[in-house]
């Protein structure tokens, strides 16, 4: 039996998959989608959360989104358009694996619609014929998926982070470097004395 996250979405074509993933890429263009004022709200539809808090939450949908868009799919984009000559079915293989599971984890995280849209990039890659498909069908949901992290981003609480100010990590090594030279002045001043006292 095949477990339930590992099913992929069945599609017609890629150029279908493409014109279904701009259309929702613009319905969120200049307004939120409903997952993310959900998510904002601590409203997580499979109840995600650490001790029943949803801060954890929009921690782990922020940093799924950043490293799906930046890392990711920006990758595998660049790969396509820049090399061509590449293997396409061991690109397509990679991110098969990688594409499914990063959309179960929005899905976890309180993302289902952003989850399906990612689905919906699997299925399409799993057509493509070309190399130019492929980048064709990853440059669509890696601006639907920017464009989800920008709303994710803009809902996130960053003010929190001002109660968690840490020294600065440079001005600790310039204050343990005194200590340290100090320590050594001190030492040679005291065997100064010491020699002029003999």
């Amino acid at each position: 039996m095949v477990a339930q996250a590992e099913i992929r979405t069945e599609v017609g074509s890629v150029q279908e998959v493409i014109e279904r993933i701009d259309a929702a890429r613009e319905a969120i263009w200049e307004v939120p989608p409903q997952e993310v004022l959900d998510l904002a709200n601590g409203i997580i539809p499979l109840g995600t959360g650490a001790k029943n808090n949803y801060l954890s939450t929009m921690i782990f949908a922020e940093n799924e989104l950043r490293t799906l868009t930046d890392e990711i799919l920006w990758f595998a984009w660049a790969t396509a358009t820049r090399r061509p000559d590449l293997d396409l079915a061991t690109l397509v293989a990679y991110m098969d694996e990688m594409g499914q599971y990063k959309a179960n984890m929005n899905i976890y995280v309180g993302l289902p619609e952003g989850g399906a849209i990612l689905k919906l990039y699997v299925g399409g890659i799993r057509r493509a014929q070309t190399m130019q498909e492929f980048a064709d069908l990853t440059e669509s949901v890696m601006t639907y998926m920017n464009r989800l992290h920008g709303w994710v981003d803009i809902a996130f609480p960053w003010g929190l982070v001002d109660g968690f100010k840490r020294v600065n990590p440079l001005q600790r090594i310039v204050d343990l470097h005194r200590v340290g030279a100090d320590q050594v002045t001190e030492g040679l001043s005291r065997t100064a004395m010491e020699g002029a006292t003999r």
